[in-house]
């Protein structure tokens, strides 16, 4: 009897013990991803605790770093506040009012994220040559991130449960009184994630405030390296954006928070009843009207205008040797990105606990990290490690793997949404059929997870085609995309050169854009 009770709690602790293993093994499939996201990051601190504390201590002392620390903290502050005021009101509008063609006026509020803000800088600074300093990079940066808050707040009024708003009306509050107190309440867990990644994106840009001349910790990092060849001052002003940003990322983290999040879902399916604004109307389009020529009309005219000049005296194999060189390398980005991203994402949609939530947020560290910072951090790599730099020095996968870094979220993100969706009891009854790991991953698993694969890999082709700072201090010698070539000819004023890459850049985003602003907007009617 005491034989056949050890052997029964022997098959009970069985399956126990095999989920464990097979948890731990699918965790060690998550491992190159980890390594990959750690690498720029613990470098950048290593090299940076190797310089010694007298030389950290000087860099600190310095006015330079206090300068560069107001400046970025200020001109991060005023766009936040700006696209947290623009992005709600323009969700609001478009999506809770009486207003006409709402599809239309929802794609052109979020039509400004297809134009990548070294783009607008671009566009602006052709338009006006004399345009420089904080309020032009203040408006630039505004214009082009202000969707970043309204596509969250749009979606979230889609959502929110119009019952509470009724009950506010029923005890007599008026519809703008309403807005206040409970509509702007539901909504404030999305609008300030997405004021947050405003903030991020403020604090990650280098190519609109070196168009426009107004520096920051990006550009002042850039500066130290490229022009004074000062290592450790690059070192230093690195590793505090780092922090700042790291800061960022958790205050976006604790937004975002489950137990942040308030009531949604509409229990009773029906949509909230639109705000009549009367008399109010006209303001309304006047408002929108000129929100979108400042975000969409200075571009296009001044893109169009340069474009015509630059297209009769563009070098055509320059172009598209160009184009050519972003797509091969935006591709092999998109494609090493799955490949790492596909196990962390079946692994953290499956398992809940301590482990899968860290490594979700050590791949989220790239989210935080500027692209001239993982530049940095992998230049000074490849500089210091012998068989790095025989190897990979100023060479394309040294390229490839820096754009991976800082877009495994956008990976992740995708491919974790649809391995969330895919019922694991699919892969059960496979496993119950004979079917082994291999089998059940080709048969079941990547099928059900094709689409977020997909997702990510777009998401990452098209960004990495875009990104500037990154690729300006990764690239191998002679090697030119379209974002570098803009670069090279905006800091020279040619901008009838530069016009035709921009022109290609702006054509190349905007069709993802518009789909996603149908997919959040389509609740709407016309």
């Amino acid at each position: 009897m005491t034989d056949l009770e050890g052997r029964g709690r022997a098959a009970t602790r069985l399956p126990a013990l095999l989920r464990r293993t097979g948890r731990a093994a699918a965790w060690l499939w998550c491992l190159p991803a980890v390594i990959a996201a750690l690498v720029p990051l613990v470098y950048l601190a290593w090299r940076t605790a190797e310089a010694g504390g007298a030389a950290v201590r000087d860099q600190l002392s310095r006015p330079r770093l206090a300068e560069m620390t107001a400046n970025t903290l200020l001109l991060s502050a005023t766009v936040t506040a700006a696209c947290l005021v623009l992005g709600t009101a323009t969700a609001y509008l478009i999506s809770r009012t009486d207003l006409r063609a709402r599809t239309a006026l929802n794609l052109a509020a979020a039509l400004p994220l297809a134009v990548p803000t070294y783009v607008a800088a671009f566009a602006w600074r052709a338009a006006f040559p004399e345009a420089a300093g904080f309020w032009i990079c203040a408006l630039v940066l505004t214009v082009s991130s202000f969707p970043y808050v309204h596509l969250p707040v749009a979606a979230a009024l889609s959502r929110t449960d119009p019952a509470i708003e009724e009950q506010a009306r029923i005890l007599g509050d008026g519809p703008w009184r309403t807005f206040f107190k409970v509509t702007l309440r539901q909504v404030a867990p999305a609008a300030g994630a997405g004021g947050l990644l405003c903030a991020l994106y403020v604090f990650h840009d280098f190519g609109a405030v070196s168009i426009l001349r107004y520096e920051t910790f990006t550009t002042a990092i850039y500066s130290a390296w490229r022009l004074g060849f000062d290592r450790t001052g690059a070192l230093v002003l690195s590793t505090a954006l780092a922090v700042l940003a790291l800061l960022l990322l958790g205050g976006e983290w604790a937004a975002t928070a489950p137990g942040s999040r308030a009531r949604l879902e509409s229990a009773s399916g029906r949509e909230p009843a639109r705000t009549r604004l009367g008399r109010a109307a006209p303001l309304a389009y006047l408002g929108l009207a000129a929100l979108t020529a400042f975000s969409l009309g200075v571009p296009a005219w001044s893109l169009v205008r340069w474009t015509l000049e630059g297209v009769s005296t563009a070098d055509p194999a320059e172009v598209w040797s160009a184009a050519w060189t972003s797509l091969s390398l935006a591709a092999a980005a998109a494609a090493l990105v799955v490949v790492l991203v596909v196990p962390v994402g079946l692994y953290v949609a499956r398992h809940r606990g301590v482990l899968p939530a860290a490594t979700e947020r050590v791949i989220y560290l790239g989210y935080a990290l500027p692209g001239v910072v993982i530049g940095l951090s992998l230049v000074f790599l490849a500089i210091n490690v012998d068989w790095v730099y025989e190897r990979f020095y100023q060479s394309a996968p040294l390229l490839v793997f820096g754009y991976a870094v800082l877009l495994l979220p956008l990976g992740l993100g995708a491919v974790k949404a649809s391995a969330a969706q895919a019922s694991p009891q699919l892969g059960q009854v496979a496993a119950s059929l004979g079917a082994g790991p291999a089998k059940r991953f080709a048969t079941v698993t990547l099928p059900l997870t094709a689409p977020g694969i997909a997702a990510g890999a777009a998401l990452v082709f098209l960004t990495a085609m875009k990104e500037l700072p990154a690729t300006l201090l990764l690239r191998p010698a002679g090697t030119e995309t379209l974002a570098t070539r803009l670069w090279t000819y905006t800091d020279i004023a040619a901008f009838s050169a530069a016009a035709p890459y921009a022109a290609l850049i702006v054509a190349a985003s905007a069709v993802p854009i518009w789909l996603l602003s149908r997919r959040i907007g389509g609740s709407g009617h016309e």
